[in-house]
């Protein structure tokens, strides 16, 4: 049999696998599945589940590191954006590109990602995901210039990334009615203007 068909098979059956494990934590929790219940959603033998996985907790934790890889891949991006180009998308209120990205990696995903980000998924998750973000903003503020930042690098890369991270599942819960583009524009004004500004408290213009 060609390799493209064994891989593309192994494709599909992981994403059956992975969207039956989606299902059921939404249902029930994860510790409430069995491996059984997982196969037998997932349209699958007991021993196709154990030529991939070794339990499901090891099904978890290699979702979760798929999820968390290519994430981390889409954000290395904004490292390569030169300061003239942020200044550039910020005046025009242009949405990143790789933000973009990200959005419609996570609406593709959303089954999965919602549920492990929500309160039946799993808390170790949320640490990994906004570790992510942390150290892609503890990279980007490296190059910034230390004497004119207002707070201390730390506690700036620790606010964006909690933000970010409340607003990514704030619009899987919210059933994510905005475009990917349209969730990009609301993290650069956030971003860029801040909380105080955007919420109409003080008034400025473009500059």
């Amino acid at each position: 049999m060609p390799k493209k068909t064994i891989d593309r098979r192994t494709i599909r059956t992981k994403r059956l696998i992975r969207s039956a494990l989606a299902e059921l934590m939404e249902e029930k929790g994860f510790d409430g599945i069995t491996v059984n219940e997982l196969t037998v959603k997932a349209d699958i033998n007991r021993g196709t589940f154990y030529l991939h996985y070794r339990d499901k907790q090891d099904l978890l934790e290699k979702c979760e590191d798929e999820i968390i890889t290519e994430i981390n891949e889409i954000i290395k991006a904004a490292l390569q954006l030169r300061p003239e180009e942020v200044v550039k998308l910020k005046h025009y209120f242009e949405p990143f590109p790789f933000v973009i990205k990200l959005f419609e990696y996570i609406l593709e995903n959303s089954p999965f990602i919602k549920v492990i980000l929500g309160p039946k998924g799993n808390p170790s998750f949320q640490v990994k995901l906004k570790e992510v973000l942390r150290k892609a903003l503890l990279k980007r503020v490296q190059t910034f210039n230390k004497e004119k930042m207002m707070v201390p690098a730390d506690y700036w890369t620790a606010y964006l990334s909690s933000a970010y991270l409340g607003v990514i599942q704030s619009w899987l819960e919210s059933g994510m009615k905005e475009s990917p583009r349209d969730m990009s524009v609301i993290l650069l004004k956030l971003t860029f203007l801040g909380p105080v500004t955007v919420a109409g408290l003080i008034q400025t213009t473009k500059s």
